[in-house]
């Protein structure tokens, strides 16, 4: 997003409302979990500058603080629901070893595993075995979903059948108990 002077010169004059919404709204900067007041500042930025360039006239700060308090919570819940969902199934994603060669080889084979697996099977367990791959390369559901020609709600229900297959499967119940 490229702003143009005027919205550069509204988010100068504005960029004290970022504090503000963190200081009413999070009630402990200090303890967000995986990020740093000055995470949560900078994603206030980025609403800021969302709001700048969307703006069409009105109540400029009242826009803006909407906006920065949507941008923060966004993020605040993909980071819940990203490591809660680690927290709950650890096992489907195992790369979190100590060494990067360790990490690198581990990889691979979890890899091969993966391509056995998803050989194995077929209709929506393969395709949730897919979505899981694309899910861990950084691709939101509803992305994956324009990839694979459906919506977010059917990718997360085929990761789910997949995720249920993966924990019953004996090469990765095997490569887990080896790590």
């Amino acid at each position: 997003m490229t702003l143009n002077d005027k919205q550069r010169q509204l988010v100068n004059d504005n960029i004290g409302l970022v504090g503000k919404v963190i200081k009413d709204k999070i009630h402990n900067p200090n303890q967000l979990g995986i990020y740093t007041y000055d995470d949560i500042f900078q994603i206030g930025c980025i609403g800021l500058c969302k709001a700048a360039a969307t703006d069409k006239g009105g109540c400029f700060s009242t826009y803006a603080y909407r906006l920065i308090w949507h941008s923060i919570c966004d993020a605040l819940i993909y980071a819940k629901r990203f490591y809660t969902e680690l927290a709950t199934d650890p096992e489907v994603m195992p790369w979190h070893v100590s060494s990067a060669s360790d990490q690198i080889e581990d990889i691979s084979d979890l890899s091969k595993i993966l391509d056995l697996a998803e050989s194995k099977t077929s209709g929506i367990v393969a395709k949730g075995i897919r979505a899981l791959r694309l899910m861990a390369d950084g691709y939101t559901c509803r992305e994956i979903g324009e990839q694979m020609g459906a919506n977010d709600k059917n990718v997360a229900a085929w990761m789910s059948k997949a995720r249920k297959y993966l924990r019953s499967d004996p090469a990765l119940l095997e490569y887990k108990n080896i790590n």
